[in-house]
């Protein structure tokens, strides 16, 4: 049974930062890109960015550039999202999933990061 749990979202002011954790379990880490994808209210998932659990190549929306990074600890199936210079525009549900694309057949549940102003 594949398992992916995203933790780590809460209330967060403008500027601030969070650290998401994304835990797998039931496949063969490495064998795998790992994406985070959020969705605001009244919007479509989007995808933030993805990692290579094999060969640690990133990928970033043009929105998490440069504030957002993406780290992957295989020995422990988890890849992280590291936030900052957050701002309320980032609020959403945060998900991640085993693979680069909205087509993956293994989500996590999501967790609410809401940044105030």
């Amino acid at each position: 049974d594949v398992q992916l749990q995203a933790s780590g979202g809460g209330l967060v002011q403008a500027g601030g930062s969070l650290r998401l954790s994304c835990s797998a379990s039931g496949l063969t880490f490495d064998d795998y890109a790992i994406g985070w994808f959020r969705q605001a209210p009244g919007k479509e998932r989007e995808r933030v960015g993805c990692i290579d659990s094999s060969s640690g190549n990133t990928w970033y929306a043009d929105s998490a550039k440069g504030r957002f990074t993406i780290t992957s600890d295989n020995a422990k199936n988890t890849v992280y999202l590291q936030m900052s210079s957050l701002q309320p525009a980032d609020t959403a549900v945060y998900y991640c999933a085993a693979s680069c694309t909205l087509g993956s057949p293994y989500w996590g549940q999501g967790t609410l990061v809401t940044v105030s102003s």
